[in-house]
């Protein structure tokens, strides 16, 4: 078990002095390598001088390296620490947006038949879309307007929980071009690996070409790692063909998101 002081939440939300340097880190990683000081300190609503001192402790740290007067960029190291802690925060963004505020929020959901505005409605998900129905469902709610069937309707004072279940992803490596590219999948390997799933995406040309020599054009490239996080939280079984560069990232992405996953060789032996 994490001990509590070593938990990016605490450190994050709990020190202001993290808080600050997590920020600092944000704006070097996107104001690269040019950094004006003055600009950060007024955006983050302390001096100068505290913005160089905070920078001088994370070049000491490993966390910015330095390039002559006013020119930081972030490491490494730097970035694995941003990308810890706003994977936590965003674990916990979830938490609080999906377990806490959907008791007061008002949901949308596609109209399952005609709804009238203060019908008491069920909500549930199928194919990774919520629904609402008159239907006594495991999460009930209130209509805030009329719909139609097929239109979206707002679900106030939902109560209750969505029944349904996560997909699992199939994370298939596929070797850079100076290893062999796509020429290295077999096919035969890879329609097995996505045969019933409902998402295919690929990361890096390799496996989008891996993919088309399959007679598969994927559903997902730019943007694909989010869409097949988001998808799976949606209960869609998705396969992601990955330059082998990405694979170790993407599965730690996996586990801090908490999805089940398989890995699949697509490799000739």
């Amino acid at each position: 078990m994490t001990e509590i002081r070593e938990d990016p939440l605490y450190i994050i939300l709990r020190s202001k002095r993290e808080a600050t340097r997590f920020q600092i880190l944000v704006e070097i990683a996107e104001h690269q390598p040019a950094i004006r000081q003055q600009e950060i300190a007024e955006k983050l609503g302390i001096t100068p001088q505290a913005v160089s001192e905070y920078i001088r402790e994370m070049v000491e740290e490993g966390l910015v390296a330095a390039h002559g007067r006013g020119r930081y960029e972030v490491t490494k190291k730097g970035v694995e620490w941003v990308l810890k802690n706003a994977e936590a925060l965003e674990s916990y963004a979830r938490h609080v947006t999906k377990d806490i505020i959907q008791q007061v929020a008002v949901w949308t959901a596609v109209a399952a038949e005609d709804i009238r505005k203060g019908d008491r409605v069920g909500v549930f998900m199928q194919n990774g879309w919520l629904y609402a129905t008159h239907r006594e469902q495991s999460a009930m709610g209130e209509a805030t307007m009329d719909a139609k069937a097929g239109e979206d309707v707002g679900v106030a004072r939902l109560c209750g929980i969505i029944d349904h279940r996560e997909g699992v992803v199939r994370v298939c490596k596929v070797p850079r071009v100076e290893r062999g590219g796509s020429r290295m999948v077999r096919t035969e390997l890879l329609l097995d690996a996505i045969r019933g799933t409902e998402m295919v995406a690929a990361v890096g040309l390799e496996a989008y070409a891996a993919l088309m020599k399959a007679g598969r054009e994927p559903d997902m490239f730019f943007g694909s790692r989010e869409g097949v996080v988001e998808a799976a939280f949606h209960g869609r079984d998705c396969a992601i063909l990955i330059v082998d560069e990405e694979f170790t990232d993407f599965l730690k992405r996996l586990e801090t998101v908490g999805l089940t996953y398989t890995i699949h060789d697509l490799i000739a032996a």
